[in-house]
Formats: C-alpha cells, structure tokens, sequence
C-alpha cells in the first residue's frame, strides 16, 4: 500500500479531530492485518471508489465516542445512541471527504459511500483476500484505529 494513501487519511484526521474535537491523534506503528475487522465498540465503514477502491474503517472505544460527542454538542451521554452514531459517522465522513481531496493531488479521483455503523464488534460482509493497513491513534481522550484497504 502507498505512503500517500496513510498519509492523506492520517492528515486529515488530524486536521478534523483538532478543528471538531480539539485534540491531536498521535500516529502509532502501522501493522498488517489480515482481516477486516474490530472488536471496539463503535464503527464507521466509508466504501471508496474510482481510481482507488476499498474500504476505511474507524474503530473507536465507547468511552472515547462518548467524549467527542460531549465535547462536539455539550451534551452528557452514558451509552452511544443514534445521535452519538450519528455523529460518528459524520465525523469519519468528513475525514473521508478530506483525505480523498488530499489524495487528488496525486491524480486520484475517488468518492466515498455514506458512512455505515456498526455498534459493537465488527466484521465485513465481503471476506477480503487481501491484507490491509491498520493505523492505531492516540488521543488525551482515549485511542482509536483506522484500518485502511485501498487497492487502484
């Protein structure tokens, strides 16, 4: 896998989460993994496709979704709810968006599919044969990954 695609989502996740959250991830060792799954307790799925195509998919722990979402709305959550969710997803939709604006200065032309959630573990429907790229960050309020499977 590219330097650039990490690179493009690593950044733009820093930007997103400092601009909404007001925290700086911290980029831990990339490992590879062989599937495409996560056993936090909250997930947003973004489908890319065009010139790449794949999947990203953001894992976070509920005490950490719960804390963004007080620090993004002023509101005390005890479990995540649609609206936490919601908010999730806009969250890494929005990474998405900026990460595929960076990859276009490299010549990709790419969209993302709505975000999908998944509350609780998480495993692809579509086994894929290929390994992907799991990027763990570290945040004051708790770690989270994102696991990466772009392909041209």
């Amino acid at each position: 896998m590219k330097s650039e695609y990490i690179n493009s989502f690593y950044k733009a996740t820093k930007d997103v989460l400092r601009l909404l959250v007001d925290i700086e991830p911290q980029r831990g060792d990339l490992k590879v993994v062989n599937c495409f799954a996560s056993n936090k307790d909250a997930n947003v799925e973004l489908g890319v496709k065009g010139d790449l195509k794949g999947k990203i998919l953001f894992s976070f722990p509920q005490n950490m979704t719960l804390e963004m979402v007080k620090i993004m709305s002023g509101m005390e959550m005890d479990k995540i709810d649609n609206f936490a969710s919601s908010a999730l997803g806009e969250i890494a939709n929005i990474i998405g968006g900026n990460a595929l604006t960076l990859l276009s200065e490299y010549n990709y032309t790419c969209d993302i599919d709505p975000p999908q959630i998944y509350i609780g573990n998480y495993e692809s429907a579509s086994a894929l044969n290929e390994k992907a790229l799991q990027m763990p960050l570290v945040t004051p309020i708790g770690e989270f990954d994102i696991t990466i499977f772009l392909k041209e």
